[in-house]
């Protein structure tokens, strides 16, 4: 049981900003065997972002709520995927050859395409949120619980899409220049369980109160796989960016997922 703490709050300070005990370090053995958490701290991420968005919501408009609890899940991961997100967009859109894409994904400095990226990222997470949640509120009585459900769901079940994909594909880099690097040496049927149960956990909650939910799953890993497939072709695997750009992305196509289903099914 030790253990297992030490290597949950080996990936909660990984992944988060959320204070953790002193003793906690990255030793990449424990790095490795976190990734079965990693779905999990789509709870935290994701609650957090809901508590914000309740309390704001008491006295603004949703749309204002929701705006603060897109702020607190950026200050809680310490926009971790979202820049991951802009360094893809910025790598695939401005390389040609894998050298060159890995090189600007590695650059700290955001160009043009991660820019313009994460603006139309964050309008569409807005957007897609904001509709959602007024749905719940107007035609549903367990409006609350949804929400967070709402949160929650998304957040965990992105973050098992990518983290998914270090099951399938190897890694590309193939020296130690990222700190993603010791992820991705090994993992066994715990990391795999783990992943799968967190992730999916909360959207089965979710289906008990509207089983349409469920095929949110689809499209979601359809994304995910033709990710995985683009980063395969370009830079023969995948890197630590990748995995957050196909947490962003996958998270986006979740609401919007949703809001098809609510509507037209």
């Amino acid at each position: 049981m030790k253990k297992e703490l030490h290597i949950f709050f080996t990936c909660l300070m990984f992944y988060t900003r959320i204070p953790c005990p002193k003793n906690i370090t990255h030793h990449p053995d424990y790095l490795n065997k976190a990734t079965r958490y990693f779905p999990f701290i789509g709870w935290i991420v994701g609650s957090i972002s809901f508590i914000i968005y309740s309390l704001f919501a008491l006295f603004l408009s949703t749309e204002t709520a929701v705006i603060f609890a897109l702020i607190i899940s950026v200050l809680t991961t310490g926009a971790f995927h979202e820049d991951g997100f802009a360094d893809v967009c910025d790598g695939f859109g401005g390389g040609w050859t894998k050298e060159k894409i890995l090189m600007i994904m590695k650059d700290s400095a955001i160009g043009a395409y991660g820019a313009i990226g994460l603006v139309l990222l964050f309008l569409l997470k807005f957007k897609l949120l904001s509709e959602s949640i007024l749905l719940f509120q107007i035609y549903d009585g367990m409006a609350v619980f949804k929400i967070w459900l709402l949160f929650v769901s998304a957040h965990s079940l992105s973050r098992l899409a990518a983290i998914s994909i270090i099951f399938t594909h190897e890694y590309s880099r193939e020296d130690a220049s990222s700190k993603s690097k010791p992820i991705a040496k090994q993992f066994t049927w715990k990391e795999v369980f783990g992943s799968f149960f967190f992730g999916l956990i909360p959207l089965l909650v979710f289906s008990y109160f509207d089983p349409k939910v469920l095929f949110a799953v689809i499209p979601v890993f359809i994304t995910r796989y033709f990710l995985a497939r683009y980063f395969q072709k370009w830079i023969d695997g995948y890197t630590g960016d990748c995995l957050g750009a196909t947490q962003q992305v996958c998270e986006v196509l979740f609401y919007l997922s949703l809001l098809f289903l609510w509507k037209f099914i």
